[in-house]
């Protein structure tokens, strides 16, 4: 667990700086690579930014590190307290679907940092996208603060305080731009290492066996890997369909027939190519619901009721299409 503290002041909330140094850009490169990820985490408590008076906002955040650098990096500046909550290293959007980020989580932190001592107003900023995850209603009546929903991007925490803690449409609407969606790239491919890993052992075994079948079956597979961890999530908005798992048998399907028309083949090669490869960048493109900030736990659990068997299915064709085509290679 990491603690980000620049002074530490006896008796009073340790003041973090608002400057991000090499070592905790070189720590958001690493964790975005998956290492170490639910370690990464900063300590529970209410801290400072800047010089803070009994008058100044406080706002709530997770205590997942990159989390608290994006807050303390956008606030420069400012004077304000933090209230960083165990939410187990999760960032707010999930661990408040999670139930991490939630109502007892805040009174439990707003008691034990004795905020009503330290705080003259009775009001905790809690960040929009935290908000399935709080009863505002609860929080009054276990802490006697009242929750003010923020923007959804610290980014407009500055003109939300400006405008007297107002948010308008723009602070509200929830975006997953390109910038977004390529920042978790990186993991969704270091999720996928164990799938990478079973394609390139295949396609050695095969070299093995018999030289010439090792790209006909290897690139196909390692392509169908790339299109449902980075050109389907990269691209999200250009595939009409509002289910992930649709999303990726889209992308799926569009990566079969460019290996069909790219490497023209028999009715059974191309066979294999729409029942395997689909299934794959489908399930993929799924997990990227995770990294998402419009996807409910609802429409996930959706998907998987009505997706997971036809895709067991759909996929199981696909491997034995794919070991007949293999074999009727190595016979030839």
């Amino acid at each position: 667990m990491l603690k980000i503290a620049a002074i530490t002041l006896p008796g009073a909330p340790q003041k973090i700086t608002t400057t991000l140094s090499t070592r905790d850009r070189l720590g958001h490169l690493l964790v975005r690579l998956g290492w170490r990820r639910r370690q990464y985490r900063t300590e529970p408590a209410l801290y400072r930014i800047g010089s803070p008076t009994p008058e100044s906002p406080v706002i709530v955040t997770a205590n997942y590190t990159l989390t608290v650098d994006t807050v303390r990096d956008a606030c420069a500046g400012l004077d304000l307290w933090v209230l960083v909550i165990d939410t187990r290293g999760i960032n707010v959007w999930c661990a408040a679907g999670k139930g991490t980020f939630g109502t007892g989580e805040i009174a439990r932190m707003v008691k034990e940092a004795r905020l009503d001592k330290i705080v003259k107003h009775r009001r905790l900023i809690v960040p929009q996208l935290g908000a399935p995850g709080v009863s505002a209603h609860r929080v009054k009546q276990l802490t006697g603060f009242d929750v003010v929903y923020g923007p959804v991007r610290i980014a407009d925490l500055r003109p939300f305080l400006a405008a007297d803690m107002r948010a308008n449409d723009d602070m509200r609407r929830v975006r997953f731009d390109i910038a977004d969606r390529i920042a978790v790239v990186p993991i969704e491919l270091v999720m996928a290492w164990p799938l990478l890993l079973i394609a390139l052992a295949a396609g050695l075994w095969l070299w093995a066996l018999h030289a010439a079948t090792f790209w006909g079956a290897v690139l196909p597979l390692l392509g169908a890997v790339v299109m449902g961890t980075v050109v389907v999530p990269i691209a999200l908005p250009l595939f009409p369909f509002r289910p992930f798992v649709l999303k990726g048998l889209a992308g799926g399907i569009l990566w079969a027939l460019l290996m069909i028309a790219l490497f023209p083949a028999d009715l059974l090669t191309a066979a294999r190519h729409l029942t395997l490869l689909p299934p794959v960048t489908a399930y993929l493109a799924f997990n990227f619901t995770g990294s998402t900030a419009f996807t409910s736990p609802s429409g996930v659990k959706a998907e998987i009721r009505w997706f997971t068997w036809p895709l067991l299915v759909w996929f199981a064709v696909g491997v034995i299409l794919y070991i007949v085509d293999m074999a009727r290679g190595w016979l030839s």
